[in-house]
């Protein structure tokens, strides 16, 4: 039986394929276009990451196309924004835990996972930086296409852009604090979350010591 991250994958995959056929059917070409973009996006990490020869687990792989679902298909094309105060705030803060866990793995990947090259808590601010790099890039993002095709992703303006940058740095402080625990014994319920990229792609942390478990109370 495929795993539970796999069935989330393709079924999502799956549903804006239909999603597509449907906006074909009634001629609908803006559905179209967006249930598109969304399969594409959800279809791009694996293969720009297949080209540096990089394995991304598929429990990774579905929670990008749930975040693309939930931010393109269903805020934008259902006015999820809108209709949900929260909907916002929850997709940046989660993204930016996640990108701050992808950007942990990879600067750990670049110190071959050598722990003693950098100090847990360099490598956590460095992935701190780099989450609040990526959404500072998303708000560029939402303002040149509020002012390109006249759309309302910022919202409030100020308010909406300043709320997501509060909420990105809480996210991506997560990741850090986690990334470094990690590196430290702790899992912090990331853990598995870790130890899946790290051995889907082995040969890129051949300088990661095993992690030291706790034993259990002596018989």
């Amino acid at each position: 039986m495929p795993a539970p991250s796999l069935l989330v994958l393709n079924g999502i995959r799956l549903f804006l394929a239909v999603e597509a056929l449907i906006g074909l059917l009634r001629g609908n070409w803006l559905a179209i276009f967006v249930a598109v973009a969304a399969l594409v996006l959800t279809l791009l990490p694996q293969l720009l990451a297949s080209r540096v020869k990089l394995f991304l687990p598929n429990g990774f792989l579905a929670a990008i196309a749930a975040f693309v679902l939930a931010t393109i298909y269903l805020g934008e094309m259902h006015d999820f924004y809108n209709r949900f105060w929260w909907w916002d705030l929850a997709l940046h803060g989660t993204s930016a835990m996640g990108f701050g866990i992808l950007g942990f793995l990879l600067i750990l990947m670049l110190f071959e996972g050598d722990r003693y090259a950098a100090p847990p808590w360099a490598i956590g601010l460095l992935s701190f930086c780099a989450a609040m790099a990526v959404g500072v890039l998303w708000e560029i993002f939402e303002y040149a296409m509020d002012q390109l095709f006249g759309f309302n992703m910022q919202k409030s303006g100020l308010h909406d852009t300043m709320g997501d940058f509060i909420v990105n740095a809480f996210g991506a402080t997560l990741a850090a604090v986690a990334g470094a625990a990690y590196l430290k014994g702790l899992t912090l319920g990331l853990g598995s979350t870790f130890e899946a990229f790290i051995a889907a792609n082995r040969p890129r942390f051949r300088k990661l010591m095993p992690r030291r478990r706790t034993r259990g109370p002596r018989p």
